[in-house]
């Protein structure tokens, strides 16, 4: 399994890493801060492109994000279909499994047209969820485990845990101190 994730990684670093390089090459700091690369290539290029090729940009940025929802979702469906099985002591059937993905993402599609703000929460929401990623794996390694004190890994699992929790309480600052300077715009059901 750890090699399978390490490969993974590596070939999403080697389809990221090129396109942020190459992104920051060609529009260097005139990327907009608010709808990021898409609103810079309508920008730059809307005069000398096809509405073809735009079209097609369009869609491949579609096909990726439901692709990316599928993914990112599925822990939510496996809890989901967990519940279903605990409850009624059999097998989920094909179409509850499909009656929850589509009620899900429905779910899903409401918060982002009724909280269409939500994206300028993301700092702040992201860093209250960061010592979930960052410090609680270090730190119940440590609690499960109980390795020797001060010895090697019990040092750099209490740092690493640590720093997570450092890193998260200085990035809800930071995302707290954005929100007061810039402002939230709250504006339910109508998205800019």
């Amino acid at each position: 399994m750890l090699r399978g994730v390490t490969i993974s990684y590596l070939l999403i670093a080697l389809c990221l890493y090129p396109l942020a390089i190459v992104g920051h090459w060609a529009y260097g700091n005139k990327i907009p801060t608010n709808r990021g690369i898409l609103r810079a290539f309508t920008k730059f290029h809307q005069d000398n492109t096809s509405k073809y090729i735009i079209g097609a940009i369009y869609l491949i940025i579609i096909i990726n994000c439901l692709c990316a929802f599928q993914i990112y979702a599925m822990p939510t469906f496996d809890n989901l279909e967990r519940i279903y099985i605990s409850k009624k002591n059999e097998p989920c059937p094909r179409w509850v499994r499909a009656g929850i993905k589509v009620l899900f993402g429905g779910l899903t599609y409401f918060i982002a047209v009724a909280f269409p703000f939500l994206p300028s929460l993301g700092a702040f929401i992201g860093s209250i969820g960061l010592p979930l990623t960052l410090a609680y794996p270090c730190l119940m390694w440590v609690a499960m485990k109980k390795p020797r004190r001060f010895c090697r890994m019990w040092c750099l699992n209490l740092g690493l845990g640590y720093s997570g929790i450092v890193l998260s309480v200085v990035l809800a600052g930071v995302a707290l101190w954005s929100l007061i300077v810039d402002g939230l715009d709250a504006n339910f059901f109508h998205p800019r």
